[in-house]
């Protein structure tokens, strides 16, 4: 559940912090579509770089961006090896027959047994994830069934340079569009999202568009995602305290424990969510009616010089999709 950053605020002070929340919004969707206008690695991998200098610059940390990336892992190394299996052009970087039999099955259940054995005690569960993918596709390669008399089911495991680069252009557009999000949550306040995303989109107010309550319920939204896991890390450690172990369970008893923490994060939403209608009703908030603000948003010169750096860049992919500039790579 930690792992889980959207929503959540992280008090700073940096130049981000103070930029007014219309351009952070606006940059957000300006470098959203500027990372999908870009065509190869080599400028996607600029574009990495760049974010991660704006990261370092912003002073938010860095190791919880990346405990963020965690949910990820698993989709990342599924993109990896489906495109590294289904693109078959360029150059052979690696080729190695595999092997899948009894001795090669056996091998591989082994290591996944370990694997859920082990993972709880040790802290670098990344690293243990892809060492654990690596041996099984290592044990493949090394124990064929001849080896005791038996036969194989073989296949050919390639790795070809043109997989390889738009694996990594793909993985590092995932990378960049989750921090980008990411970083936009982490330095902006549930408050100031609403009131950017309202101002931005008044123009719609024209064709009675409900701009208003809009903004307020994706407010509501990230607001809520915080609480909401909280709320659930304190039901499961309640559960644990009653003998619930929710890792260690088999599969029809972890269906039971699932069910059993629903039904209290269901009920705990209803109640909050009505604490919070009779709070905004006791507040004068009417749907549709004129509000007024404490703190009025107002732009600043820095704030320009963003905008106008992020929609240089994205011209500057546009320029480049179309032709007009050319790189040599």
């Amino acid at each position: 559940m930690n792992n889980i950053v959207i929503g959540q605020y992280v008090h700073g002070s940096s130049w981000i912090y103070k930029l007014d929340p219309r351009i952070k919004i606006s940059a957000l969707v300006i470098l959203l579509v500027t990372t999908f206008l870009l065509s190869n690695l080599f400028l996607m991998s600029i574009m990495f770089g760049l974010m991660i200098v704006m990261i370092f610059s912003t002073r938010v940390p860095f190791l919880k961006m990346i405990r963020g990336m965690k949910p990820l892992i698993f989709l990342l190394t599924f993109t990896f090896f489906i495109q590294i299996f289904s693109i078959q052009e360029g150059n052979v970087l690696l080729q190695q027959t595999m092997y899948i039999g009894p001795l090669s099955v056996l091998a591989m259940m082994t290591i996944v047994i370990i694997y859920f054995l082990i993972k709880r005690y040790i802290k670098f569960k990344i690293i243990l994830f892809f060492l654990v993918v690596f041996l099984i596709f290592y044990v493949q390669a090394i124990l064929p069934s001849t080896l005791i008399g038996l036969q194989d089911f073989t296949y050919e495991f390639v790795i070809r340079e043109l997989a390889l680069q738009y694996t990594g252009f793909l993985l590092l557009r995932i990378m960049i569009v989750v921090m980008l999000s990411s970083l936009l949550t982490f330095t902006t306040l549930p408050t100031d999202i609403t009131n950017g995303l309202e101002s931005l989109l008044r123009p719609l107010k024209v064709i009675k568009f409900p701009v208003g309550e809009l903004a307020t319920m994706l407010s509501l939204t990230l607001r809520f995602i915080p609480t909401l896991l909280d709320e659930t890390q304190k039901i499961m450690k309640a559960q644990a305290s009653r003998g619930v172990e929710f890792s260690e369970s088999k599969l029809k008893d972890k269906i039971t424990q699932i069910v059993s923490l629903l039904i209290p994060i269901f009920v705990i939403s209803f109640k909050r969510a009505e604490d919070l209608a009779n709070a905004m009703e006791a507040r004068g908030y009417i749907i549709g009616g004129k509000r007024t603000k404490v703190d009025m948003l107002k732009m600043r010169v820095f704030d320009i010089f963003v905008l106008f750096v992020c929609l240089g860049l994205l011209t500057t992919s546009i320029l480049l999709r179309v032709g007009v500039i050319q790189i040599a790579l």
